[in-house]
């Protein structure tokens, strides 16, 4: 008989690792090895290394919500980094920023985090501040007019929700967002 207590070996969360790496890549925009290797020791080193709360996944993978999702950020990318070239190449044009604020329809932490991770990592959009108790995101726009005005950037971040949510949440979920009415099925989700 031990005299010291076993200590529980830490859960390794590896669908966490792997999202906190895949982010990791993107922010430093470059597939490489040491890239990859780099943000997977540091997903590890964060995942068992701190105390975190655990996130509430109650939803399942859509694989046709995640390829509109995947295709879609593909898109915004291509795009927003083209207007944002344009923007700084433009001579004597001084862009429009604003902060605005856009309510999310889910409460979830876990949406609200992939929604501002994918609305930060789109070029000419960066979240600022983010309250997880009213779901409200706050995002800075580079150039209000060229986005097509201030509704037209809220109502892109609440389509990036939507997106994220069809790709991961549950029917309930989807319900709760007002995303799916109470006589759809869950087939449709």
């Amino acid at each position: 008989m031990s005299l010291h207590p076993r200590r529980a070996r830490p859960k390794v969360a590896w669908g966490t690792i792997a999202w906190l790496t895949v982010v990791w890549v993107f922010l430093w925009g470059d597939l490489t090895i040491g890239n990859v290797l780099a943000g997977a020791v540091l997903a590890l080193v964060v995942t068992t290394g701190l105390r975190m709360a655990p996130v509430d996944f109650h939803g399942r993978v859509h694989p046709w919500g995640l390829a509109r999702l995947v295709g879609r950020f593909a898109v915004d990318l291509v795009r927003a980094s083209f207007e944002v070239a344009v923007i700084a190449l433009r001579p004597g044009y001084t862009p429009r920023g604003a902060v605005i604020g856009v309510q999310l329809r889910s409460h979830s932490d876990l949406y609200l985090t992939m929604t501002a991770e994918l609305c930060s990592l789109v070029p000419g959009s960066l979240v600022v501040e983010a309250h997880r108790l009213t779901g409200v995101l706050y995002l800075h726009v580079l150039d209000v007019r060229q986005s097509g005005g201030i509704e037209a950037a809220r109502q892109s971040v609440l389509d990036q929700e939507e997106r994220v949510l069809r790709a991961f949440a549950s029917p309930a979920e989807l319900r709760s967002a007002g995303l799916l009415g109470p006589e759809r099925t869950e087939a449709r989700a």
